[in-house]
């Protein structure tokens, strides 16, 4: 069940107004992204990460992957102007692996009990996903106006990692270039391939660092799981 992760972490992060990239933002004393790259590091299963970077925080994503010991990264290839461009320069990069995960550098509470049923559901259907099941009541709007209640049951909140065959997703990401087609997620570029992806229940505590109401969530997550005090 080993797999190579990929992290889109080329981002600006404008919804935190951090005035830098979000994910060197501390939280417990440690920036966001090494939190997310050390749940990787310390995955026996996981052989390899790869990094889509803006070229001018190349140098710093270098010292702080060096100061902290993370030694599975293998690439840090150019991040483009949108994730899909930037996941697609990994693929582009990579060796042939049986499994890749897509994750967002942002969510440093994945477990790795969840990475195992995502590696384990994609290596036996090709394409599995994390989500939580909604739980709030769901309405969908026109024009301001309520026009339908939408049944929760069938709904469901997808976060990431996302997990495929890397033959797949490299098909996947190849005809939306060729294309033009712009996904809001690598699941939605496979689904056009007309293949199944399957979902993996995962957790609600999977939180992607995205306002700074986020970081004390995440503060509250850490304190849960005994690493603040």
């Amino acid at each position: 069940m080993q797999y190579e992760v990929v992290l889109p972490a080329a981002g600006s992060g404008k919804r935190m107004g951090a005035g830098q990239n979000k994910l060197f933002l501390l939280l417990e004393n440690k920036p966001i992204l090494i939190h997310t790259l050390e749940v990787f590091q310390n995955d026996e299963y996981c052989t390899g990460i790869w990094l889509a970077v803006k070229p001018e925080e190349r140098e710093f994503i270098e010292k702080l992957i060096g100061q902290y010991g993370i030694t599975k990264v293998k690439g840090l290839p150019d991040g483009g102007e949108e994730r899909q461009h930037s996941v697609h320069s990994c693929i582009k990069e990579m060796e042939q692996v049986e499994i890749v995960l897509v994750h967002d550098a942002a969510r440093p509470f994945i477990t790795r009990e969840i990475i195992a049923s995502l590696v384990n559901r994609a290596m036996e259907s090709g394409a599995a996903i994390a989500g939580v099941k909604a739980k709030d009541t769901m309405k969908k709007v026109r024009d301001g106006i309520i026009v339908e209640t939408v049944d929760r049951e069938s709904l469901w909140m997808i976060q990431t990692p996302q997990a495929f065959r890397f033959d797949l997703l490299a098909e996947a990401e190849d005809v939306a270039e060729k294309v033009g087609f712009l996904g809001t997620d690598e699941a939605m570029l496979v689904e056009r391939l007309g293949h199944p992806v399957h979902i993996v229940e995962a957790s609600y505590d999977n939180l992607k660092m995205t306002t700074k109401e986020d970081l004390v969530l995440g503060e509250a997550i850490l304190r849960k799981r005994g690493f603040l005090v």
